[in-house]
């Protein structure tokens, strides 16, 4: 027990310096809300009025796809800054120190996490400028807020994986790309999947993105009542396929990450 606590106390000190780091250096923060915000805008004002969603508003339809697009490239921040850090030879530095092993990565996570909240706050913002609405309760809101923060904290210890293993920020964020881009945009993020060729549509159907998206849809009282849901089971059920999808990143990724962080820093 006392071990678990002083993991967390040293993780607090590395997230606290993480978060220093991106008041120190803010251009990470400028351009990683600024993204999104020129997504809501193309997509809301460009391609929206080619795009017709059954019984709902383009705009709040759109929205919960940029903001499960989004936290999910944030949570590439963990993989890229770790990938700098071991670059940089600031994690031999940690290691010299007497900390727990699994602090650099809970700091490091903890601190995107709260880099994905200041995103959203500015991107809900851009939201209700352009026309998107909440339509539930303040405590929907708030858990499809936590949802969204949930996935992408679950996600980063996947990229934190990636990013102990690639080593070169530049190399990480091509790879990421590669991955993250269309695992966003063969989704229900921007589009229904019901016009989708077959093969791309239960792809869409079964992707955990197009899951999570539809999930905060319900939650923010953005969907279309009388509409029926895909056939596909995770978009009948979404919370449930996005809890489900959140713990099988945590059991698979916490542990492997760990692993993955004690043999870099053994060289």
């Amino acid at each position: 027990m006392n071990a678990v606590v002083e993991a967390l106390g040293d993780g607090a000190v590395v997230a606290k310096r993480n978060i220093i780091k991106i008041k120190r250096v803010p251009d990470l923060l400028v351009f990683s809300t600024i993204s999104p915000i020129m997504f809501v805008l193309l997509f809301a004002y460009v391609f929206g009025s080619g795009i017709s969603v059954p019984g709902v508003s383009y705009k709040e339809f759109l929205m919960a796809g940029i903001f499960a697009q989004t936290v999910i490239f944030g949570a590439t921040i963990t993989g890229a800054g770790l990938a700098e850090d071991m670059q940089k030879g600031i994690i031999d530095r940690f290691r010299a120190l007497p900390m727990a092993r699994s602090a650099v990565l809970v700091g490091r996570t903890t601190s995107d996490l709260a880099n994905n909240v200041i995103v959203l706050v500015v991107m809900s913002v851009t939201g209700l400028v352009v026309g998107w609405r909440i339509h539930s309760s303040f405590l929907e809101a708030l858990a499809g807020f936590g949802l969204l923060l949930l996935f992408a904290y679950a996600l980063s210890w996947g990229m934190a994986i990636v990013g102990l293993v690639i080593r070169s920020p530049e190399v990480f964020n091509q790879a990421s790309f590669m991955v993250i881009f269309p695992l966003t945009f063969i989704a229900n993020t921007f589009v229904p999947t019901t016009n989708m060729p077959t093969v791309l549509r239960v792809f869409a159907e079964w992707n955990p993105v197009s899951a999570l998206a539809q999930a905060v849809r319900q939650l923010f009282g953005n969907t279309a009542e009388g509409v029926p849901a895909p056939d596909s089971w995770p978009l009948q059920h979404p919370m449930v396929a996005s809890l489900g999808w959140i713990v099988v990143m945590m059991l698979i990724f916490v542990p492997l990450a760990i692993n993955r962080y004690k043999k870099a820093v053994s060289r």
